[in-house]
């Protein structure tokens, strides 16, 4: 059996290197960089096939040594047989020697079904002790040295056969049946992944906002490869699996349609238009307070100073008027509402989503469900985890409801007709407009104070000011979209 950590010298880092460049989810593609450290995790089963969960360690080239993103690591779980395996032609690694095994044909395991169901019978094997002295909180089953959680409360298809989602961007997931999802984290930061810690706290609160999570998978940090994790711990948090939620719609996708319906009906207005979207933002609305309510109760509250807040993005909004000049004319406006809020005092902060959009939430026969509590990627683990503003997760669900009807009117066939142009502007605002009215009246229970006004129109600005910088870089002609945005801010 192989040594959980042990390092692997056996497999050509170029294996790696071109499987990696071809994948949706690796977030290094146009970057040089090269493989300097894998080392397997642990191993499931001891047939065909075998699955060798490896931890690859990149350097990139582009940055000084030591630079926060100088070194990422990934999880690569391989599904090893001694025969080429055809069906899994389009999720080939490499072919290499293997010292115990000999030759050895690898794919990606992720598209094996035969490779997941060994994930799955562990996750089985982790049933949870609910009577007399052995009852836990949670089940516990190590195999090969990798550690499978589950939670109590479910019983587990044993039989139900896996299938990969397919268009995901940073991670993989794999349905079992009509069951269970399983997400499984291909980036790998040291820590406790809030992702989980999040949906682990709201399903033992019996949330029904979140996909129940039934479990998670985890292994020790090697030894010599990753520093120090945030909190404290030697955890590498690997995967995690919920609930499938079988009736569920995105709610982008959900918002993009009922714009493209008030297109289609000429002349009608948001409010009458057979698509109206506002019954569904005020649900949104009360569904995000009710997660928030039952973080603040499990993780507490704190207090940070308004102050250091408003120094903080008054740093990013000079940061931004120099990558996106078109900002500067907005200066004097948004530093007048940042120093709205610099006057609040003390601020209190919490448990967060982090990074909510539309495209973070889904519509199910039940009611809405907030997906994805990572927090910001781009953010390391130890500020994803830190408490914050549950006005700032307010604030990106308003940007997300002012995005749609841009979208939906760049893929009108008549784009460029003038008069067409302009009555999908008008009214597309009106869509937004009401729809932000009606998930902030849900979320703050009512009119909001002169207090949450200012929080509003500050995280407002902060998100707008970011889209701005986004737009001028990547998407130049979609600047407006933020800029009008940052020019409303703070009026009436």
């Amino acid at each position: 059996m192989a040594d959980s950590g042990e390092t692997v010298t056996h497999i050509e880092p170029s294996a790696f290197v071109t499987y990696l460049e071809k994948t949706r989810w690796f977030g290094g593609k146009g970057r040089p960089f090269e493989v300097t450290d894998v080392r397997r995790l642990g191993r499931l089963g001891d047939g065909a096939p075998r699955v060798d969960v490896l931890l690859v360690q990149l350097t990139y080239g582009d940055v000084a040594p030591g630079a926060p993103d100088a070194v990422e690591l990934y999880q690569v779980p391989l599904a090893c047989y001694t025969e080429a395996e055809h069906r899994l032609d389009h999720a080939f690694i490499g072919w290499w020697e293997d010292p115990e095994e000999g030759w050895l044909h690898a794919y990606d395991a992720l598209h094996d079904k035969e490779a997941m169901a060994l994930w799955l019978a562990a996750f089985v094997s982790a049933e949870v002790p609910t009577d007399g002295a052995d009852a836990a909180e949670e089940g516990a089953f190590d195999e090969g040295g990798i550690d499978f959680r589950r939670l109590p409360g479910h019983e587990l298809e044993p039989d139900a056969t896996a299938s990969l989602f397919s268009g995901e961007q940073s991670n993989s997931s794999v349905r079992f049946g009509e069951d269970s999802v399983l997400k499984v984290f291909r980036k790998i930061t040291p820590g406790a992944n809030p992702d989980i810690t999040t949906h682990a706290a709201l399903t033992r609160a019996g949330s029904e906002d979140v996909a129940h999570l039934y479990g998670w998978v985890q292994a020790e940090a090697p030894d010599g490869l990753v520093g120090p994790s945030p909190d404290g711990t030697d955890v590498l948090h690997l995967g995690m699996l919920q609930k499938f939620l079988r009736t569920a719609t995105d709610g982008w996708e959900l918002a993009l349609s009922s714009v493209r319906t008030l297109y289609a009906e000429e002349g009608v207005d948001a409010e009458v238009s057979g698509g109206d979207f506002e019954g569904e933002a005020a649900r949104l609305g009360l569904t995000l307070r009710a997660v928030h309510d039952l973080l603040v109760e499990h993780f507490g509250t704190g207090t940070t100073d308004a102050s250091a807040v408003a120094d903080q993005m008054t740093t990013r909004l000079d940061a931004a008027v120099a990558a996106a000049p078109a900002l500067g004319e907005h200066r004097t406006a948004l530093t007048s509402v940042l120093d709205r809020l610099r006057g609040l005092g003390e601020l209190p902060v919490q448990r967060v989503h982090g990074d909510l959009h539309l495209g973070q939430t889904l519509r199910t026969s039940l009611g809405w469900k907030i997906v994805d509590f990572e927090g910001e990627p781009a953010k390391p683990l130890a500020e994803r985890l830190l408490p914050d503003s549950p006005w700032r997760d307010v604030a990106g669900m308003l940007r997300s409801f002012d995005y749609a009807p841009h979208v939906v009117a760049r893929q009108a066939d008549d784009l460029g007709d003038e008069e067409n142009d302009a009555d999908r502007r008008v009214r597309g605002a009106a869509w937004a407009a009401r729809n932000q009215l009606a998930f902030l009246a849900a979320y703050a229970g009512g009119e909001l104070s002169d207090t949450e006004k200012t929080l509003v129109d500050a995280y407002l600005a902060d998100k707008a000011v970011y889209e701005t910088v986004y737009e001028t870089r990547n998407r130049p002609a979609w600047v407006e979209i933020p800029l009008s945005a940052v020019a409303r801010i703070g009026v009436a």
